[in-house]
């Protein structure tokens, strides 16, 4: 059992997906018939994922200011009303789309309450444990990254959104700050650089818009990215690695 586990001073709030989820079933809270309600509730999940593929590849493609709902209920074969009574918003639809874009899921389970997050908390030296953290960083980039991109840009204009973003960065920091102590849990930190610092190091690699420079840009495969961002931490954080790193 892992020291910070357990430590309430420790404390990571919120999840890095699912916040103001709106319900995959929009027919919860409603009377089931048996067969015919689990039809009609697998068809509005499929439904919903429709829209949230759709959304992300216009939001992506096309940005979030010039994509309207209805271009979006076209794009997912849908009517303009199902996609509203499924997301109300394109503000919320958004919000959606990046939960599912970063968790690669609509399930309601916060990411650092997951499986991977339990199989990293479980390996033994810096080494292994950033690099199961990249690899799910990597993933995570690749569904999302663009998405992200897309409320930056509308941020500067759109008030909902700008709340939004921040939000976003503020769940970053906290995942940051849970790599930061699953280091500090295996290795000190550098001399002179304190846990403050070593998070906002750790957001910044975390950041889309790296992700996107050294891919688009600069033509890094999606496993590059992984095997710099661990290195990239473990160098920048950690005083020496234990002999079982080496």
């Amino acid at each position: 059992m892992r020291l910070l586990d357990h430590d309430p001073k420790y404390h990571y709030g919120s999840s890095i997906a699912n916040i103001w989820r709106v319900s995959a079933d929009p027919l919860a809270g409603q009377p089931r018939r048996g067969y015919a309600s689990a039809t009609r509730t697998q068809q509005a999940r499929r439904t919903r994922s429709q829209v949230i593929d759709a959304a992300t590849r216009l939001f992506v493609q096309r940005g979030y200011a010039t994509t309207t709902m209805r271009a979006i209920a076209a794009e997912a074969g849908v009517s303009l009303p199902t996609v509203e009574l499924l997301f109300g918003t394109k503000a919320q639809l958004l919000h959606v789309v990046l939960d599912v874009a970063i968790a690669g899921d609509d399930e309601p389970v916060p990411m650092l309450s997951r499986a991977w997050a339990d199989r990293a908390r479980s390996t033994n030296g810096v080494t292994e444990f950033l690099s199961a953290v990249a690899q799910v960083l990597r993933d995570a980039q690749v569904r999302s990254a663009g998405a992200m991109l897309a409320a930056y840009e509308a941020a500067v204009v759109d008030p909902e959104i700008d709340l939004l973003v921040a939000d976003r960065e503020r769940q970053r920091e906290r995942t940051a700050g849970w790599i930061v102590d699953g280091v500090l849990e295996r290795a000190p930190l550098r001399p002179g650089l304190h846990r403050a610092a070593a998070i906002d190091a750790v957001w910044m690699l975390m950041d889309p818009v790296v992700f996107v420079r050294l891919s688009r840009h600069r033509g890094w495969s999606p496993e590059r990215y992984a095997t710099w961002f661990a290195d990239s931490v473990a160098q920048h954080l950690v005083a020496y690695l234990p002999a079982a790193d080496r």
